[in-house]
């Protein structure tokens, strides 16, 4: 288990590595100390969310996860390229974690997982929409995705976990949940193929989920010809 600078239990801390995107403000209600602040300036604290019953370890060493290997079709849905920054939390700043495994998994434009049995559906041998990246000497990976649809339950999201990969760090995972800005979704899901679903009934404030620091894990989108890029910046507190 990965250790925790905070109050809260479980947490990591997002590192901004000196980046001109808009400033983050520590939430009151977090109860974070004056201290810690003035020691992490550029830092904000991260929470660890359940991993879900659809997580599956498929060892895919890939960036592109929108393509199934089974049959190498490619699953429809807006362009989404993912990018996290891993830092490490050391002598209170954040360096780049290099050699991290992070692994990515999420359901498609109908809220499909695939390589699963569900009441839904039974998608069992197929691997759409996962994999993972090694970080490199700059705590980075990029994903290409599509945006997520929907499921009943849950507002939309992306799940990811972290695990240290270098051996002095061996064992340590952290795993979250990213949300999206609900303006946003619903200018996606107005297009094919997420239109063809009914309009979604769990949006971020009514996920009991989210309600646990979703706020803290909503990426920076921005918008492109292609589609939307997401940066995530994250700091683990490995020491």
């Amino acid at each position: 288990m990965l250790l925790w600078m905070g109050v809260f239990p479980s947490t990591l801390v997002g590192c901004r590595r000196r980046r001109s995107l808009p400033s983050v403000v520590f939430d009151a209600s977090s109860q974070i100390s004056q201290a810690l602040a003035a020691a992490l300036p550029s830092c904000v604290v991260r929470p660890e969310q359940i991993e879900g019953p659809y997580f599956i370890d498929e060892r895919l060493n890939r960036a592109d996860i929108r393509v199934d290997p089974a049959d190498n079709s490619l699953r429809p849905g807006v362009p989404l390229r993912l990018q996290f920054s891993v830092s490490r939390i050391a002598a209170g700043v954040c360096q780049p974690l290099t050699g991290a495994i992070v692994d990515v998994w999420h359901c498609d434009a109908s809220g499909v997982y695939s390589d699963v049995r569900d009441p839904r559906f039974d998608t069992r041998g197929k691997k759409f929409l996962r994999g993972y990246q090694l970080t490199d000497a700059k705590g980075m990976v990029h994903f290409n995705t599509i945006y997520p649809g929907w499921y009943e339950g849950r507002a939309v999201h992306i799940h990811f976990k972290i695990r240290a990969g270098s051996a002095s760090f061996h064992g340590r995972e952290f795993t979250s949940q990213l949300y999206f800005d609900e303006t946003l979704t619903d200018q996606v899901h107005q297009q094919s193929p997420y239109n063809r679903r009914e309009r979604r009934t769990t949006f971020n404030d009514g996920d009991f989920i989210y309600r646990s620091g979703g706020r803290q894990l909503t990426p920076i989108l921005s918008k492109d010809s292609q589609g939307y890029t997401a940066v995530f910046d994250i700091g683990l507190k490995l020491d």
